[in-house]
């Protein structure tokens, strides 16, 4: 038994991509009761009840450690941890963390369109039990129902905006996985997949593009949709979420659904994020600035300072190279190389991007950025 427990940890760890270790089991305790008490208004570790010595361990991992792994907000961490459990129609759990929900600021046409987006995934009834229970809590709260409509499509625009988030997500669509049915009827499941999954649920209000891909992804973590889980990695990053965002849903998933299931999604994320980006889909651009030449050594120290962390931190900033005119040392150029636009974005987001761009904005007193289109992209920078 300690030699499978072993081998079970030692998978776990080697498969995670890499990133920064927030669990102290010194405080975990102290962190757990006060998560309990902002999620679900009551106290954790009572000790009280026919199981206790589980429900505290399930609680301090749970609340004390998994609840503080990367960087999700509560509101994140519950939608997360709902759709989680209305795919495993684990309904009791799930009426708990829908008031949690709630409780953390979640409001109820978001928790609804939580609900609604896993009818592509697990199908119209398993969805209606999921509706059936949310209804319940917001029935007790008192919240009138209906909710509001978030549906933004009718029947004559729905496959025109299905096809463009389609088209931003997944290039290319399905085509090939469903060449050559019988009797040609993939084009129907294509089409169904265009015009309902992306048009009719896609595209409805309350939850946003990004993080109904982020939600995708939980669930199929859950089903363990393997080959799904590939391409939905992809989706994923294509609507800005980071590679650092998914690993931390999948671990948020993991005392749901297990460490077999979780440790599945993490391979597949380690395996896609390490995959080198074509060069044609690089984000190349010059950015000339010209510096208060007062502030010129001020503004070189922010710089070098940023450029030395995002080549060393970021694995999608492939090339930052600054140069400065001899004649005019407070004219600078730099030679921008992203592995993607979502690697760019990402980019925008650090907080040693931040941190120059706030230190900056008085030292600059012009910024023109120029993309641009290497003439040679296959041609590496030794």
């Amino acid at each position: 038994m300690k030699k499978t427990l072993f081998i079970l940890a030692f998978v776990a760890a080697t498969c995670l991509p890499t990133m920064a270790q927030t669990t102290d089991n010194t405080n975990r305790t102290e962190v757990c009761k006060e998560n309990y008490r902002t999620l679900f208004g009551g106290k954790a570790l009572t000790g009280q009840g026919t199981d206790p010595e589980m429900m505290a361990i399930l609680q301090k991992f749970i609340f004390g450690e998994v609840f503080r792994t990367g960087d999700l907000t509560l509101k994140q961490r519950e939608m997360i941890t709902c759709i989680t459990l209305a795919t495993m129609q684990t309904l009791p759990q799930l009426k708990a963390h829908a008031g949690a929900a709630l409780n953390v600021g979640v409001t109820p046409e978001e928790l609804r369109e939580v609900m609604y987006l896993t009818a592509p995934f697990i199908g119209f009834p398993k969805m209606l039990n999921a509706v059936g229970t949310v209804n319940e809590v917001f029935k007790e709260r008192g919240i009138a129902l209906p909710l509001e409509k978030q549906g933004t499509v009718t029947e004559a625009t729905r496959h025109e905006a299905g096809k463009a988030i389609q088209d931003k997500l997944y290039p290319g669509g399905i085509a090939s996985v469903m060449e050559g049915m019988p009797g040609d009827m993939g084009k129907d499941v294509e089409q169904f997949l265009t015009d309902y999954f992306f048009g009719e649920i896609y595209s409805r209000g309350a939850l946003d593009l990004q993080m109904r891909e982020l939600l995708g992804y939980c669930v199929l973590t859950t089903l363990e949709a393997e080959s799904q889980l590939q391409s939905h990695y992809h989706g994923n990053i294509h609507a800005g979420n980071t590679p650092e965002t998914l690993t931390a849903a999948v671990i948020q998933c993991l005392p749901y659904i297990g460490f077999p299931a979780a440790i599945k999604a993490l391979r597949i994320i380690k395996q896609e994020y390490a995959k080198p980006v074509p060069a044609e889909n690089n984000l190349v651009r010059l950015s000339k600035i010209t510096v208060v030449p007062a502030q010129l050594d001020a503004y070189n120290a922010f710089l070098k300072e940023e450029i030395e962390a995002s080549m060393r931190l970021e694995p999608g900033v492939l090339t930052l190279y600054a140069t400065a005119e001899k004649d005019a040392p407070h004219k600078i150029t730099i030679l921008e190389i992203y592995a993607d636009r979502a690697a760019y974005e990402s980019h925008l987001k650090t907080p040693h991007f931040q941190k120059y761009k706030q230190g900056t904005l008085s030292m600059v007193k012009k910024l023109e950025l120029v993309d641009v289109k290497p003439l040679i992209p296959e041609l590496k920078i030794k």
